[in-house]
């Protein structure tokens, strides 16, 4: 088995380190400052007063809008702090990278040892970038574990076919490619541990658990996946009952103990354990907007990512197949996974995510959608007449994604909304001949794109 997999490793490591100039080191927009400020104010300041943070980021005209003065500067918590809608996951993940930069910058003095400075910057970055291949990895191990053939083209055609690219590589102070590495780890721990339910197994699942829920609080949902797999094996097999409720007991201690660094944040920002109530009251868990997060042509996830509709239908063939009871309870839980990340956005006020590209709280299901195009790559692979026409498709989908991520860094779109007519011309017939100017600008002169609105349909 490990010599069928390394093939597969290095490939992608090969990949991965051919992509790493693509690879965006700076920080643009207001929720990259809520992840990163975290960081630099823990491990410079030691405390959660982001004051001077935001200032700083204001005055160097990185987020100079009024918005960001009333949102960030104007307005305070219950304990008196200012106010930070991230969670602190992402810090903990790129806190080994982060050090490693201050500890160069000390060194060799190669830029103000402020935490702002850009080896500071690129080391966030570049850890986001590997966090989101190691996503990738996982979810290549996790589509094997449950398919087989197919896996590695399914995670490569995931990589390059969603909005995780956009977030490896273009806005990597995001939380969202930490957010894949996160959930994949889960999943894979999740596919491991549902062999034997074992009370070792169940506290490594809960604390995988705890890590994915600091990166994104939305995660949380994912671990219903694995709840309702546990107790259809509750309700098959009652046998050692009692082993397994320790199980589930060791799991929530867990949890409990890992999550103890986003429960202090909590307290210290918010005065309680939970998240700021100007994020709290935004939700209406009646979700009333799951059907336009899905299916809506300016802001569904379907519009901007079309791979995901093929991913959808490869868990349906996964859960019709005949047999192969193992792999299809994890088809039927993948689809509940994806079915309540549906609900949940569709519960927040700002379903949109209007001014991100795509719907971006879905990143984090990257391992479903690689094990669901698995699944569908393995039924189509016999048949060549379908095969093909699944290959013009697949390659339809990515190139819809890079170029409207193009689209999207350079200003040839609204980055309000889809308008579906207007971004398909410019995908399939205005791009094409601009594409290799677009590519060195992006390569050699990347200051030129995100530029400042000049107009009302400039970005």
């Amino acid at each position: 088995m490990g010599r069928r997999r390394l093939p597969d490793f290095v490939f992608l490591v090969a990949a991965f380190a051919a992509s790493l100039p693509g690879v965006t080191t700076r920080i643009y927009a207001s929720d990259e400052i809520n992840y990163y400020v975290y960081l630099r104010s823990l491990w410079f300041d030691r405390d959660l007063s982001f004051d001077n943070e935001y200032r700083y980021f204001y005055e160097k005209g990185i987020s100079a809008n009024p918005g960001f003065v009333d949102a960030f500067l104007e307005r305070s918590t219950e304990t008196g702090l200012r106010v930070n809608f991230g969670t602190l996951g992402a810090a903990i993940l790129w806190a080994p990278f982060y050090a490693v930069a201050d500890l160069a910058v000390r060194a060799f003095d190669l830029a103000p040892a402020d935490g702002y400075s850009r080896p500071y910057v690129a080391a966030v970055c570049y850890a986001s970038a590997l966090y989101g291949f190691l996503a990738v990895w996982l979810s290549l191990g996790a589509a094997k574990r449950v398919v087989g053939e197919g896996s590695l083209a399914a995670a490569v055609l995931t990589w390059v076919g969603t909005p995780l690219l956009f977030y490896m590589y273009v806005a990597p102070p995001m939380a969202h490619a930490c957010s894949a590495f996160a959930v994949a780890l889960f999943v894979r721990v999740w596919l491991t541990v549902r062999e034997t339910w074992s009370t070792k197994a169940l506290a490594a699942l809960g604390a995988s658990a705890a890590l994915m829920v600091m990166v994104r609080e939305q995660d949380a949902f994912y671990a219903a996946g694995p709840a309702v797999d546990f107790g259809w094996t509750l309700a098959r097999n009652r046998s050692d009952l009692v082993r397994r409720l320790v199980g589930v007991s060791a799991g929530a201690l867990a949890f409990a103990a890992l999550y103890v660094p986003q429960a202090a944040a909590y307290l210290v920002l918010n005065g309680r354990l939970g998240p700021s109530r100007l994020v709290t009251r935004k939700m209406d868990w009646w979700a009333p907007h799951a059907a336009g997060v899905l299916l809506s042509p300016e802001h569904g996830f379907l519009a901007w990512t079309p791979l995901a509709a093929l991913s959808i239908v490869g868990l349906a063939i996964l859960l019709a197949r005949p047999g192969g009871d193992r792999s299809r309870k994890v088809a039927a839980t993948s689809l509940v996974m994806l079915a309540l990340q549906v609900y949940v956005s569709g519960s927040v006020e700002s379903w949109t995510v209007a001014g991100a590209f795509g719907q971006r709280r879905f990143v984090g299901a990257t391992v479903i959608l690689v094990i669901g195009l698995a699944a569908l790559l393995g039924r189509v692979r016999k048949a060549a007449a379908l095969r093909a026409l699944v290959g013009v498709v697949l390659a339809a989908a990515v190139y819809w994604n890079v170029t409207l991520m193009v689209q999207f860094g350079t200003g040839l779109m609204s980055r309000q909304k889809l308008e579906l007519r207007r971004n398909l011309y410019t995908s399939f017939v205005v791009l094409p001949r601009e594409l290799p100017g677009i590519f060195y600008r992006y390569l050699f002169e990347r200051a030129s794109f995100f530029k400042p609105p000049s107009s009302p349909q400039a970005p």
